[in-house]
Protein backbone atom coordinates (compact mmCIF):
# COMPACT_ATOMS: atom_id res chain seq x y z
CA UNK A 1 0.00 0.00 0.00
CA UNK A 2 1.52 3.41 -1.01
CA UNK A 3 0.19 6.56 0.24
CA UNK A 4 -0.27 9.18 -2.04
CA UNK A 5 0.31 12.27 -0.03
CA UNK A 6 -0.49 14.91 -2.72
CA UNK A 7 -4.23 13.37 -2.88
CA UNK A 8 -4.30 12.07 0.39
CA UNK A 9 -5.52 9.03 -0.76
CA UNK A 10 -4.42 5.29 -0.21
CA UNK A 11 -3.35 3.54 -3.50
CA UNK A 12 -4.12 0.03 -3.64
CA UNK A 13 -3.87 -3.28 -5.24
CA UNK A 14 -7.50 -4.80 -6.10
CA UNK A 15 -8.71 -7.27 -8.32
CA UNK A 16 -11.77 -7.21 -10.89
CA UNK A 17 -13.50 -10.30 -11.90
CA UNK A 18 -17.26 -11.49 -12.65
CA UNK A 19 -19.18 -14.40 -12.77
CA UNK A 20 -21.18 -13.95 -16.22
CA UNK A 21 -21.86 -9.89 -16.41
CA UNK A 22 -22.17 -9.91 -12.30
CA UNK A 23 -19.23 -7.45 -11.31
CA UNK A 24 -17.21 -7.87 -8.26
CA UNK A 25 -14.33 -5.62 -7.00
CA UNK A 26 -11.92 -7.65 -4.70
CA UNK A 27 -9.64 -5.83 -2.05
CA UNK A 28 -6.71 -8.55 0.02
CA UNK A 29 -6.71 -7.54 3.77
CA UNK A 30 -5.07 -10.81 4.57
CA UNK A 31 -1.99 -8.71 5.03
CA UNK A 32 -2.64 -4.91 5.20
CA UNK A 33 -5.86 -4.19 7.11
CA UNK A 34 -7.04 -1.04 5.09
CA UNK A 35 -10.21 0.40 6.93
CA UNK A 36 -12.78 0.40 4.01
CA UNK A 37 -15.69 2.45 5.39
CA UNK A 38 -18.96 2.94 3.88
CA UNK A 39 -18.37 6.36 2.54
CA UNK A 40 -15.12 5.12 0.68
CA UNK A 41 -17.26 2.64 -1.04
CA UNK A 42 -19.70 4.98 -2.38
CA UNK A 43 -17.33 6.97 -3.65
CA UNK A 44 -15.15 3.90 -5.13
CA UNK A 45 -19.14 3.59 -7.22
CA UNK A 46 -19.70 7.03 -7.91
CA UNK A 47 -16.17 7.93 -9.84
CA UNK A 48 -17.46 4.57 -11.78
CA UNK A 49 -13.62 3.99 -12.55
CA UNK A 50 -14.56 0.37 -12.10
CA UNK A 51 -18.05 -0.18 -11.70
CA UNK A 52 -19.41 -3.03 -9.40
CA UNK A 53 -22.07 -4.96 -8.48
CA UNK A 54 -20.29 -5.86 -5.03
CA UNK A 55 -17.49 -5.02 -3.61
CA UNK A 56 -15.73 -7.72 -1.57
CA UNK A 57 -13.09 -7.33 0.85
CA UNK A 58 -10.66 -10.91 1.43
CA UNK A 59 -9.55 -11.00 5.31
CA UNK A 60 -6.98 -13.03 6.77
CA UNK A 61 -7.43 -16.80 6.58
CA UNK A 62 -9.23 -18.37 9.74
CA UNK A 63 -8.05 -22.72 10.16
CA UNK A 64 -8.06 -23.04 5.74
CA UNK A 65 -11.27 -20.99 5.80
CA UNK A 66 -10.91 -17.71 3.86
CA UNK A 67 -13.50 -14.83 5.44
CA UNK A 68 -15.21 -12.57 3.53
CA UNK A 69 -17.00 -9.07 3.94
CA UNK A 70 -19.71 -8.24 0.71
CA UNK A 71 -20.40 -4.49 0.33
CA UNK A 72 -23.53 -3.53 -2.31
CA UNK A 73 -22.39 0.10 -4.11
CA UNK A 74 -24.53 1.88 -1.46
CA UNK A 75 -22.36 1.11 1.18
CA UNK A 76 -24.35 -1.26 3.28
CA UNK A 77 -23.01 -4.89 4.12
CA UNK A 78 -24.26 -7.83 2.44
CA UNK A 79 -24.80 -11.00 3.72
CA UNK A 80 -24.00 -13.27 0.57
CA UNK A 81 -23.17 -13.31 -2.91
CA UNK A 82 -22.42 -16.84 -4.87
CA UNK A 83 -20.69 -15.02 -7.72
CA UNK A 84 -18.64 -13.24 -5.63
CA UNK A 85 -17.67 -16.33 -3.12
CA UNK A 86 -17.21 -18.25 -6.69
CA UNK A 87 -14.55 -15.97 -8.04
CA UNK A 88 -12.87 -15.62 -4.77
CA UNK A 89 -12.35 -19.55 -4.58
CA UNK A 90 -11.18 -18.95 -8.58
CA UNK A 91 -8.25 -16.43 -7.32
CA UNK A 92 -7.43 -18.33 -4.31
CA UNK A 93 -6.86 -21.12 -6.63
CA UNK A 94 -4.81 -19.15 -8.40
CA UNK A 95 -2.54 -18.43 -5.84
CA UNK A 96 -2.00 -21.39 -4.11
CA UNK A 97 -3.53 -24.57 -6.94
CA UNK A 98 -6.32 -25.19 -3.80
CA UNK A 99 -9.07 -26.38 -5.77
CA UNK A 100 -11.31 -27.47 -2.33
CA UNK A 101 -12.31 -24.13 -0.75
CA UNK A 102 -14.01 -23.00 2.17
CA UNK A 103 -15.39 -19.00 2.14
CA UNK A 104 -16.61 -17.73 5.50
CA UNK A 105 -19.22 -14.97 4.39
CA UNK A 106 -21.64 -13.14 7.21
CA UNK A 107 -24.13 -15.78 7.26
CA UNK A 108 -22.59 -19.20 6.34
CA UNK A 109 -19.63 -21.09 4.77
CA UNK A 110 -19.93 -22.07 1.41
CA UNK A 111 -17.46 -25.03 0.30
CA UNK A 112 -16.23 -24.27 -2.86
CA UNK A 113 -14.80 -26.59 -5.43
CA UNK A 114 -12.52 -25.91 -8.75
CA UNK A 115 -14.38 -28.38 -11.25
CA UNK A 116 -12.26 -27.32 -14.31
CA UNK A 117 -10.99 -23.96 -15.79
CA UNK A 118 -12.55 -21.19 -14.53
CA UNK A 119 -15.79 -23.63 -13.87
CA UNK A 120 -16.21 -23.42 -9.70
CA UNK A 121 -18.93 -25.10 -8.59
CA UNK A 122 -19.88 -23.72 -4.61
CA UNK A 123 -22.67 -25.19 -1.85
CA UNK A 124 -24.70 -22.43 -0.78
CA UNK A 125 -26.19 -24.11 2.10
CA UNK A 126 -30.05 -25.04 2.90
CA UNK A 127 -32.61 -22.33 2.34
CA UNK A 128 -34.78 -21.38 4.59
CA UNK A 129 -38.60 -20.39 4.55
CA UNK A 130 -39.94 -18.74 7.88
CA UNK A 131 -41.47 -15.57 7.78
CA UNK A 132 -38.46 -14.13 10.80
CA UNK A 133 -35.75 -16.28 8.77
CA UNK A 134 -36.68 -14.25 5.39
CA UNK A 135 -37.32 -11.99 7.22
CA UNK A 136 -40.30 -10.30 7.23
CA UNK A 137 -42.03 -7.50 9.21
CA UNK A 138 -44.90 -9.98 10.41
CA UNK A 139 -46.32 -13.49 10.20
CA UNK A 140 -47.45 -14.24 7.26
CA UNK A 141 -47.20 -17.41 4.31
CA UNK A 142 -43.60 -16.92 2.83
CA UNK A 143 -44.37 -18.90 -0.22
CA UNK A 144 -47.55 -16.67 -0.85
CA UNK A 145 -46.74 -12.66 -0.08
CA UNK A 146 -48.69 -10.36 -1.80
CA UNK A 147 -47.91 -6.89 -2.63
CA UNK A 148 -50.78 -4.32 -2.89
CA UNK A 149 -48.62 -2.13 -6.15
CA UNK A 150 -48.42 -5.62 -7.72
CA UNK A 151 -51.72 -7.28 -7.21
CA UNK A 152 -53.08 -6.02 -10.73
CA UNK A 153 -49.81 -7.14 -12.55
CA UNK A 154 -48.92 -10.05 -10.48
CA UNK A 155 -49.18 -13.21 -8.88
CA UNK A 156 -48.09 -13.14 -5.30
CA UNK A 157 -44.01 -13.14 -4.75
CA UNK A 158 -42.61 -16.69 -2.74
CA UNK A 159 -39.64 -15.66 -0.42
CA UNK A 160 -36.92 -17.07 1.06
CA UNK A 161 -33.54 -16.98 2.69
CA UNK A 162 -30.76 -18.37 0.73
CA UNK A 163 -27.52 -16.69 2.44
CA UNK A 164 -29.88 -13.11 1.94
CA UNK A 165 -33.77 -12.63 1.39
CA UNK A 166 -34.67 -12.84 -2.13
CA UNK A 167 -38.50 -12.89 -3.29
CA UNK A 168 -39.70 -14.42 -6.65
CA UNK A 169 -42.06 -13.55 -9.21
CA UNK A 170 -43.58 -16.55 -11.84
CA UNK A 171 -44.71 -14.44 -15.02
CA UNK A 172 -44.81 -15.33 -18.95
CA UNK A 173 -42.25 -12.74 -20.10
CA UNK A 174 -39.75 -11.62 -17.45
CA UNK A 175 -37.91 -9.74 -20.43
CA UNK A 176 -41.14 -7.59 -20.38
CA UNK A 177 -40.87 -6.45 -16.91
CA UNK A 178 -40.05 -3.07 -16.09
CA UNK A 179 -37.92 -3.75 -12.97
CA UNK A 180 -36.03 -0.68 -12.90
CA UNK A 181 -39.20 0.47 -12.24
CA UNK A 182 -40.67 -2.19 -9.79
CA UNK A 183 -37.16 -3.18 -8.60
CA UNK A 184 -36.90 -0.43 -6.48
CA UNK A 185 -40.46 -0.65 -4.82
CA UNK A 186 -40.22 -3.88 -3.74
CA UNK A 187 -36.89 -3.48 -2.11
CA UNK A 188 -38.20 -1.13 -0.16
CA UNK A 189 -41.57 -2.64 0.86
CA UNK A 190 -43.27 -2.63 4.32
CA UNK A 191 -43.08 -6.51 4.43
CA UNK A 192 -38.93 -6.13 4.35
CA UNK A 193 -37.22 -4.66 7.05
CA UNK A 194 -33.61 -5.41 5.69
CA UNK A 195 -35.33 -4.91 1.99
CA UNK A 196 -35.18 -7.95 0.11
CA UNK A 197 -33.80 -8.94 -3.93
CA UNK A 198 -36.09 -9.08 -6.14
CA UNK A 199 -36.79 -11.68 -9.35
CA UNK A 200 -39.16 -12.14 -12.42
CA UNK A 201 -38.66 -15.32 -13.20
CA UNK A 202 -39.56 -17.07 -17.08
CA UNK A 203 -40.05 -21.08 -16.80
CA UNK A 204 -38.78 -22.25 -20.20
CA UNK A 205 -39.36 -26.24 -19.46
CA UNK A 206 -39.30 -28.39 -16.70
CA UNK A 207 -35.26 -27.66 -16.80
CA UNK A 208 -34.44 -24.02 -17.88
CA UNK A 209 -35.71 -20.66 -16.36
CA UNK A 210 -34.73 -17.34 -17.75
CA UNK A 211 -34.51 -14.35 -14.60
CA UNK A 212 -34.51 -10.64 -14.84
CA UNK A 213 -32.81 -9.27 -11.53
CA UNK A 214 -32.95 -6.38 -9.26
CA UNK A 215 -30.24 -6.49 -6.18
CA UNK A 216 -30.96 -4.65 -3.48
CA UNK A 217 -28.57 -2.05 -2.87
CA UNK A 218 -26.95 -2.84 -6.71
CA UNK A 219 -30.14 -2.26 -8.65
CA UNK A 220 -30.59 -4.49 -12.33
CA UNK A 221 -27.58 -6.57 -12.49
CA UNK A 222 -26.59 -8.93 -15.02
CA UNK A 223 -26.38 -11.92 -13.30
CA UNK A 224 -26.95 -12.83 -9.51
CA UNK A 225 -25.98 -16.14 -8.19
CA UNK A 226 -28.35 -16.07 -4.65
CA UNK A 227 -31.01 -15.67 -7.01
CA UNK A 228 -30.33 -18.59 -9.12
CA UNK A 229 -30.24 -20.44 -6.22
CA UNK A 230 -33.85 -18.75 -4.66
CA UNK A 231 -35.30 -19.28 -8.23
CA UNK A 232 -34.29 -22.77 -7.84
CA UNK A 233 -35.58 -24.02 -4.85
CA UNK A 234 -39.67 -22.07 -5.19
CA UNK A 235 -39.65 -23.40 -8.99
CA UNK A 236 -39.12 -26.93 -7.82
CA UNK A 237 -41.29 -26.19 -4.38
CA UNK A 238 -44.44 -24.99 -6.70
CA UNK A 239 -43.61 -27.95 -9.48
CA UNK A 240 -42.77 -25.79 -11.98
CA UNK A 241 -40.01 -27.31 -12.86
CA UNK A 242 -37.06 -29.96 -11.55
CA UNK A 243 -34.92 -29.83 -8.79
CA UNK A 244 -32.10 -29.68 -11.27
CA UNK A 245 -31.72 -26.44 -13.32
CA UNK A 246 -29.96 -24.35 -15.49
CA UNK A 247 -31.03 -20.22 -14.69
CA UNK A 248 -30.70 -18.27 -17.87
CA UNK A 249 -28.72 -14.50 -17.59
CA UNK A 250 -27.63 -12.14 -20.11
CA UNK A 251 -24.21 -13.52 -20.68
CA UNK A 252 -24.61 -17.15 -19.80
CA UNK A 253 -26.19 -19.68 -17.26
CA UNK A 254 -25.91 -20.91 -13.92
CA UNK A 255 -26.18 -25.10 -13.10
CA UNK A 256 -28.35 -24.88 -9.79
CA UNK A 257 -28.97 -28.24 -7.66
CA UNK A 258 -31.17 -28.61 -5.58
CA UNK A 259 -31.44 -31.38 -3.00
CA UNK A 260 -31.09 -30.59 0.68
CA UNK A 261 -28.74 -27.62 0.15
CA UNK A 262 -28.23 -25.64 -3.12
CA UNK A 263 -25.39 -26.17 -5.17
CA UNK A 264 -24.30 -23.41 -8.06
CA UNK A 265 -21.71 -24.27 -10.41
CA UNK A 266 -20.39 -21.93 -13.66
CA UNK A 267 -17.81 -19.82 -15.22
CA UNK A 268 -16.13 -16.69 -13.58
CA UNK A 269 -13.69 -14.59 -15.35
CA UNK A 270 -9.93 -14.45 -15.25
CA UNK A 271 -8.12 -12.59 -12.40
CA UNK A 272 -7.79 -8.56 -13.40
CA UNK A 273 -5.33 -6.33 -11.09
CA UNK A 274 -6.65 -2.78 -10.84
CA UNK A 275 -5.56 -0.27 -8.66
CA UNK A 276 -7.84 1.65 -6.65
CA UNK A 277 -7.45 5.30 -4.86
CA UNK A 278 -9.87 5.29 -1.58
Amino acid sequence: MNKDTNQNMALINAYRMDGLGNNFIIIDRRKNVLEISKDKIVSIANKKIAPFDQLITLEKEEKNTFPIKIYNPDGIEATACGNGARCVAYLIFQENKQKNISIKTKERVLGAEVVDKQNIKINMGKPKFGWEEVPLSESMDTKQVSIDLLEKEHVSGFCLNVGNPHIIFFVEDCSKIDIKKLGPKIENYRFFPERINVTFAQVLDKKNIKVNVWERGAGQTKACGTAACAVTVAASIKGLADKSLQIHFKEGNLQIDYKEEIFMAGPVSEVKKINLDI
